[in-house]
Parts: structure tokens; sequence; C-alpha cells
């Protein structure tokens, strides 16, 4: 069993910084999805990639992870770039 843990990105329709600090462990898919034959709908009977886990800091994912064996790689979150912009900057 793997999983990946990342920092909660930032939404596109987020202006405020709530949350921003939780770490999550998401599981790998262990099998493909598949197409029902008769509805048409997508699934799997992977019930793993429906647990999504939230910690303070990667190091708490880390060591829950370690506690229970699962191999879990980490993806830092790019450093946020500021364009610090003055109001009177779209009159020059």
């Amino acid at each position: 069993m793997s999983a990946r843990i990342f920092q909660r990105p930032k939404n596109a329709m987020q202006s405020g910084k709530a949350l921003l600090g939780q770490w999550i462990l998401e599981f790998a898919p262990s099998e493909a999805r598949a197409v029902d034959p008769v509805m048409g709908w997508t699934g799997s009977g992977d019930t793993q990639s429906q647990v999504r886990l939230t910690f303070a800091s990667a190091e708490e994912a880390l060591d829950y992870a370690k506690r229970y064996g699962i191999e879990a790689e980490v993806h830092a979150a790019p450093p946020r770039r500021l364009k610090i912009q003055a109001y009177a900057d779209n009159f020059r």
C-alpha cells in the first residue's frame, strides 16, 4: 500500500489562507477504474482511494505512515511568489 503526503493547495476561489497549513495523506489507487456496463458509471472496488487523512504537519503524517507500514512519498508545496503591486501601477 502506497500513499502520498502533500500540503493542501489553495483553491482558485479562495482568497484567505484557512486550512492551508494542513497536510493530507492520500492513498494511491490499487486498481484501475472500470465503467459499469449497465449504468455507465465509473467506479472501482478500491475503498482506500476514498480515504483522506489530515495532519497538522508533514512529520505527523510520516510518523503515521511508518507506524502502519505505509510507503509514503512527501510532495512539498512550491513556494508562493507574491506580485506586490500598487494601484497606481495600473496607470503607468
